[in-house]
């Protein structure tokens, strides 16, 4: 297929995979992916049902914006004594609330992160290193024999400068910004780069 031929995707059958997507679609769902990450690793390791992991979620419910209304959001109707003493590690909390206490405490801190797109930013941007991106080629085994590409693999760039901008379009919902970014992405493949328009899958190394 020429480079021209991926301008009318699914002419040749690659769109019956439905994993065959457009860059700018993967793209978005690559950085969800990163976001939930650090969200995840940056938080508490220790699990709920220990005291360490019960205290330190407590802590920071009780000491952080929003933690009462994320514990009352998820069910917690204890009062002001009890969730002392849960915070003091005095008293245990019952299943349901240990259930609870966990949902509150990582939906505040995906709110915090989510509302401070500053730190994602600065994630990604790996003090002027950029963050490593591994981009899958479509799934040819759909495509008409005569139409696949010989050289389609999984190429890996470290990718810099443009994930500002790839936040706040994540952030934003435009689309039509991270068609931009990926054609930036892809354009360091000069004259392949029309290969890559559509793609499997991209793994963000963040």
């Amino acid at each position: 297929m020429s480079t021209d031929g991926w301008k009318n995707f699914g002419k040749y059958g690659a769109n019956l995979d439905p994993e065959n997507r457009h860059g700018k679609i993967v793209l978005a769902r690559a950085l969800e992916d990163a976001l939930e990450r650090m969200i995840i690793d940056g938080g508490i390791k220790s699990p709920v049902t220990t005291r360490r992991g019960l205290t330190a979620r407590m802590k920071y419910l009780t000491t952080t914006q929003g933690g009462a209304q994320a514990m009352a959001d998820a069910g917690i109707t204890a009062v002001p004594k009890t969730i002392n003493a849960w915070t003091k590690g005095t008293q245990n909390p019952l299943p349901a609330n240990l259930e609870a206490i966990d949902t509150a405490y990582w939906n505040l801190r995906a709110h915090n992160v989510l509302n401070n797109p500053g730190a994602f930013k600065q994630h990604l941007n790996n003090n002027g290193k950029g963050t490593r991106v591994e981009i899958h080629p479509i799934n040819q085994d759909v495509v008409l024999e005569p139409r696949r590409r010989d050289n389609l693999r999984v190429r890996i760039l470290q990718v810099r400068y443009v994930w500002d901008d790839a936040v706040d379009a994540m952030a934003a919902g435009d689309i039509g910004k991270l068609e931009e970014i990926w054609d930036d992405i892809i354009g360091e493949f000069d004259s392949d780069w029309g290969a890559y328009t559509y793609v499997r899958h991209i793994g963000l190394g963040a």
